[in-house]
This record gives C-alpha cells, structure tokens and sequence, in this order.
C-alpha cells in the first residue's frame, strides 16, 4: 500500500531483519512452512522473509506495487516460493491457505479490524506485527494501566502479546508522525484457558463494561442489565480498565444466561 492508502514504508534493513528473525524462528529451528504477509508495499519484509521461510503469500492492495512486486521476485514466484495476491486483506479469505505465520506492516487506520479478522481466522502460528507504538501499548495493557481497554481484552482473549521493540519514525519512508511498536501475538484458546464458549457474547458485554471508560461498571453495565443487579455486584463501583480478562470473564458469566457462558 502507498502513502495515499495510509502506509509508510519500513526501508532499515536492520528492522527488517528482526521482524523477520521474530516471524520465522521455531523452538525446533525449522523455518515456517507458510507466512502471510500484509500490505508488502515494494517488497523490503518480503525479501526477508524469503530467506527465512519456506513460502509467502504476500496480500497487496495497490495495483502500482502488485506490479512492482511481479517484477522484483519474478525467480521466487517461479518457484512457487512466492505469491502475489491482489487484494484487500479485509476482504481476502485467509482460512483456504491453512495454518500460516502472520506479518506485517499495519496501515494505522486498519490496525484493529485486521486484528478481529485474525482472531477469527481459528489456526494460525503467531502473528508479528509493526504498529503506531500506542496501539501496541494498547494491545500488550496490564489490567489497572491508562491503556488498558477493549483492544486489551479482545486481543488478550485471542492471544498472549508481546511488544518486541520499538521502531523510531526514521526507519520509514516517507516518515510518519508517530513512533512505531513491534507486538508478537501468540494465539491463546478462550475455551481452554477462561472456560469461555461464548466468545461474541463475551466481547459484547466487555464493550458495553468500556462503553465510557471513565465510568463504573455500575453506570456501563446498568442499562443492560438493570441498577439492582448490577448495583450488587462487588465490582459495581471499579472500572472496567481496573479488571483483568479472566475477571471480566467471571463477571459475564455471572451475569450472562446459563446458555451463554
């Protein structure tokens, strides 16, 4: 994606090559059999990750650098080592590839619904992502921070996140006006680690518990369920951002209807 499509491009090498090192290396030391790359813009992760990986599948939705990309990798598409999808990630079915490794550069203003498009998508290996550094503080929040919040939860849910390391806005061409983070997201199962089977249930109600962040519970969660039984609630008076998701949980199913824990 170019500029006009909200994407800077990464171009240090030395970045690269960590995003890369993360998104490839296994415990076993074998390379992954698959990584799907986001938004490859003129190829630099790319060319990392073929040195690393068996396979890419790169999603691009920019004509100009579809293009630009069949051109530069003409011998790894030959190959069958490479290939070019043109497309919105949005919009691209990721499931008929199978089980893949996931990386790359986030265009800012779609972070988040590319994150629910992954923790939809069921198998996945791990995901390693480059994103505006507060999102990633966002994603990565410990329960009582500034930054915790419904993109905490939700991603806390699917995933266990790591921030990485932090990339200056220097490393990017053209610069953007933010600093940029590196989130490693490990997928977590919800049934098993929180008992939960409801998982749309689930983040409904956490986002009604953050429906206004600075308010209780008590206020949040009163029109849904009534001042009484929210009012005795021994959490009635925290804040949701003051819960860690296992809470949250317990306190869904202590409200929800038995069909939906």
């Amino acid at each position: 994606m170019g500029r006009r499509l909200g994407q800077h491009l990464l171009i240090r090498k030395s970045i690269l090559d960590r995003i890369a090192d993360a998104a490839c290396s296994l415990e076993s030391g074998a390379p992954p059999p698959l990584v799907i790359e986001i938004g490859p813009g003129k190829g630099a992760l790319t060319e990392s990750l073929l040195e690393r990986a068996e396979r890419v599948i790169a999603i691009e939705l920019d004509a100009f650098f579809v293009h630009y990309l069949r051109q530069k990798f003409q011998d790894p598409i030959a190959q069958g080592r490479l290939s070019i999808v043109e497309g919105d990630i949005l919009q691209t079915d990721l499931r008929p590839f199978g089980e893949a490794v996931i990386a790359g550069n986030l265009p800012y203003y779609i972070t988040s619904p590319i994150l629910e498009k992954i923790f939809n998508l069921g198998k996945w290996t791990r995901a390693l992502f480059l994103v505006q550094r507060e999102v990633a503080h966002r994603i990565a929040a410990e329960p009582g921070s500034r930054d915790f919040g419904f993109l905490s939860v939700h991603s806390q849910l699917a995933s266990r996140p790591e921030i990485l390391f932090e990339v200056p806005r220097s490393a990017f061409r053209p610069p953007p006006k933010v600093d940029s983070a590196v989130v490693r997201l490990v997928p977590r199962d919800a049934l098993a680690d929180f008992r939960l089977r409801d998982r749309a249930g689930f983040l409904e109600f956490a986002s009604a518990c953050f429906r206004q962040k600075r308010k209780t519970l008590r206020n949040n969660l009163a029109p849904a369920y009534g001042k009484e039984i929210v009012g005795a609630l021994p959490e009635a008076a925290r804040r949701a951002e003051q819960l860690g998701v296992a809470e949250l949980v317990d306190l869904y199913r202590r409200l929800a209807r038995p069909r939906a824990v």
